[in-house]
């Protein structure tokens, strides 16, 4: 069964009123729980990209990468 588009409005309509309402500590805990999942799932994939680096060259590339998200975000403004 697919969810229909009102359900899907609801849904994200509900969690804007809970993000609304939550005290500002657990906003920031979330923020730094987003940056740690994002983080993680870049060294899943500079890893699967690179299966036969070192643990030094992983690190460098995930440097990288982040470098060009950064450079990425400028650029969008």
């Amino acid at each position: 069964m697919q969810p229909t588009p009102e359900l899907i409005d609801d849904i994200y309509l509900q969690k804007v009123l809970r993000a609304r309402t939550a005290p500002i500590s657990e906003k920031l805990l979330d923020g730094l729980r987003l940056y740690a999942y994002a983080c993680e799932a870049v060294r899943m994939g500079v890893k699967a990209q690179n299966p036969q680096a070192s643990p030094e060259e992983l690190e460098s590339k995930i440097r990288q990468r982040f470098e060009f998200i950064r450079r990425l975000e400028n650029m969008r403004g």
